[in-house]
């Protein structure tokens, strides 16, 4: 094998002669030898851009876009929520109430939680993902936890109540709930049978009233079967519930469901809905809790599935709400206990009519529309998403990519 230029004197060999190819597929291609800084031939793409505009071209890249279905639900789902908080002191004198109230509770924070559950997929104990499960659910839990202590003292008169972070007052076990089932996204990923075992445990943890208090615990462990059902899913599991038959068929089973809510409204507690008892601490055999985790967890996954199918998929007027809904789920909380503590209920009478009714629903989906919207996000992004950077020191694996990306 021979050089194209040899020092020394040495000649270069003669090239072979040309040959006109056969009609046909093109003979393989001899290699003779490699040729010397031969550029490698480049798709017809924009020309190279200069060391000096790499950063403008990176800017002018669009983002990661978001999905509006997942938004749009984000959002209607936390609609549903304060609605069915402000339903709850009707429900003693409105049978009508009390069946919309059980028929919501059974699908609004499982469908909430599979969505959590869908957007856990990716988490690793990752430095830069942990801080964000920090920055994000941990310190709202302990700056709300603290809030909404210091607000039962003003607005309940109640200058007793002690401040403590291992009991979750009203909404904050949501974000014990997320921080728990986030950490324990990597054991999910290498079980066998996931939703089995979510399921089992969930069953376990409703016939064991020694649990307690602590955390929440009943909560986070009878809701860990939607979490993990969540982790599940892919694209196409919610593509199928998107069909056209299925938006059909799920108006005769909300309508059924409400049915048997109003069947059962004067003959079954709503606390069963809560999942924060033990079956023995609701004053029933322990075969019961079993029994009642497995039917709640149907029902619940058939009306999410139906709720899912009528959730729009363009964007709509709504959709950039989605991005804020912990904001509305947590600051909603305020006004929900505050109309109990300050006796609106018992007070205006008309509430209890079915105007008055139709009102407090209307009320309950503006407000937390508003605390959704962008200026509130801002408003109150210090106690939500700090961002804390004081508080950690620098990964060197994240600042290998950072100057990846600045080269």
């Amino acid at each position: 094998m021979t050089n194209s230029v040899h020092p020394h004197g040495r000649h270069r060999a003669p090239l072979p002669p040309v040959q006109v190819p056969a009609a046909g597929p093109p003979p393989p291609r001899t290699h003779h030898h490699p040729t010397p800084h031969r550029p490698a031939p480049q798709a017809a793409t924009a020309p190279p851009v200069p060391s000096g505009h790499r950063a403008a071209r990176r800017a002018a890249k669009p983002g990661k876009q978001r999905d509006a279905f997942f938004d749009n639900a984000k959002y209607l789902a936390i609609v549903l929520v304060a609605m069915a908080h402000a339903w709850e002191p009707l429900t003693d004198h409105s049978r009508a109430a009390e069946a919309l109230y059980m028929t919501v509770y059974t699908f609004h924070m499982p469908a909430f939680i599979v969505i959590s559950g869908y957007f856990s997929r990716s988490f690793d104990m990752r430095p830069d993902r942990l801080r964000r499960l920090v920055t994000g659910v941990a310190v709202p839990y302990v700056v709300f936890e603290v809030a909404y202590t210091l607000f039962k003292r003003w607005a309940d008169d109640d200058p007793g109540q002690p401040i403590s972070l291992l009991d979750p007052w009203y909404l904050t076990w949501f974000l014990v709930a997320l921080f728990v089932w986030r950490l324990t996204v990597p054991l999910w990923k290498i079980a066998r049978w996931p939703l089995p075992l979510a399921l089992a445990i969930a069953m376990l943890a409703v016939i064991s009233p020694d649990i307690g208090d602590d955390l929440d615990l009943q909560r986070v462990l009878q809701f860990l079967p939607f979490f993990v059902l969540g982790l599940c899913m892919r694209p196409e599991h919610f593509q199928l519930v998107r069909r056209r038959e299925v938006r059909i068929l799920s108006v005769p089973v909300f309508a059924a469901a409400v049915l048997l809510a109003y069947w059962a409204a004067p003959r079954m507690t709503s606390v069963w809905f809560y999942r924060r008892d033990s079956a023995q601490e609701l004053g029933v055999p322990w075969w019961v809790g079993i029994v009642m985790t497995l039917a709640l967890f149907g029902c619940s996954v058939v009306l999410t599935a139906c709720f899912f199918a009528w959730v729009p998929r363009r964007k709509m007027w709504f959709t950039i709400l989605g991005a804020g809904t912990l904001y509305g789920y947590l600051l909603h909380g305020f006004l929900a206990k505050g109309s109990r503590f300050w006796g609106w209920f018992e007070e205006y009478e008309w509430l209890h009519e079915p105007l008055g009714e139709i009102f407090v629903t209307m009320v309950a989906a503006t407000v937390v529309t508003l605390l959704c919207t962008p200026p509130v996000q801002r408003m109150f992004r210090f106690a939500m998403e700090p961002k804390m950077e004081w508080a950690f020191k620098r990964d060197a694996a994240e600042l290998a990519r950072e100057r990846a990306r600045a080269t």
